[in-house]
C-alpha cells in the first residue's frame, strides 16, 4: 500500500511538472506551483526527487524511456541496416506526433541556466541522446561492413540524418503558411532519408 501511494505521488508530480513546463521554462516554474497542481505537499518533491532539478531530471528520463520504446520498433532484429534507417525516421516522427512535448525536450532542450544542477542535467541529456543515436551509427556501420552502404564515417552520417530529421519536424511549429502537417512531414522525412540512403547505397544493392 505504501509503495502504491508513493508511486501515485511520484506520477502526480511528474504529470504536474510536465503540464506546467509545457507552457513555461523550468526556471519560471516554482516547486509550490508543481506541488499545488499535483495536489501534494511541497515536501513531497524533496522527499521523492531531492530538488526541483531532480524532478526535472526524472521528467527528462521519462521522455527518454518513451523515445527508446519507439526506437526499439525501428531497430528490430531480422531487418537490414537500410530498413532500420528508414524505420528510424518513421518512428522518430511517430514519437513527435504522439509526444510533441517530449520530442522538444530531447531534440531542442532549454538552456541549462546558470546553476550547476541545470548544467549537469544538460550534460546528462546530451549523453543520453548521443547513446540513443549510437543505434543509428551502428546500423550505418553494419551496412558498410555488409557491403550494402558505401564507406563513410558512420558518426557523421548519423549526425546529418538526425539533424535533418529534427529540422524537418520543426516545420510543424511554424505559425505561418510554411507550417507542415503530418502528411507533408512524413513525405519530407522519407525524401531526406532516401536522398542520403541512395547516396550511400553501393551500386547494385537492392533498394529496400
Amino acid at each position: 500500500m505504501a509503495d502504491q501511494r508513493k508511486q501515485r505521488t511520484v506520477t502526480a508530480l511528474l504529470d504536474a511538472a510536465e503540464e506546467l513546463l509545457r507552457h513555461r521554462p523550468v526556471d519560471d516554474v516554482t516547486v509550490d506551483e508543481i506541488a499545488e497542481s499535483a495536489g501534494v505537499a511541497v515536501g513531497s518533491i524533496y522527499n521523492h526527487f531531492g530538488s526541483k532539478a531532480g524532478l526535472h531530471a526524472a521528467l527528462v528520463e521519462r521522455a527518454l524511456q518513451v523515445d527508446r520504446g519507439f526506437m526499439d520498433l525501428a531497430y528490430r532484429s531480422g531487418t537490414t541496416p537500410v530498413e532500420q534507417i528508414r524505420a528510424a525516421a518513421e518512428q522518430y516522427l511517430a514519437f513527435y506526433l504522439t509526444h510533441p512535448d517530449y520530442f522538444r525536450m530531447l531534440a531542442f532542450p532549454a538552456p541549462p541556466g546558470r546553476y550547476a544542477a541545470g548544467q549537469e542535467l544538460s550534460e546528462r541529456l546530451a549523453r543520453a541522446v548521443d547513446e540513443q543515436n549510437q543505434r543509428l551509427v551502428d546500423a550505418i556501420r553494419r551496412g558498410v561492413a555488409a557491403g550494402e552502404l558505401r564507406a563513410a564515417d558512420p558518426e557523421q552520417v548519423a549526425t546529418v540524418l538526425w539533424a535533418a530529421w529534427n529540422g524537418i519536424i520543426s516545420l510543424a511549429w511554424r505559425p505561418d503558411p510554411l507550417r507542415h502537417d503530418e502528411a507533408r512531414l512524413r513525405a519530407l522525412l522519407q525524401t531526406a532519408t532516401d536522398v542520403i540512403a541512395h547516396g550511400l547505397l553501393v551500386t547494385g544493392t537492392p533498394d529496400r
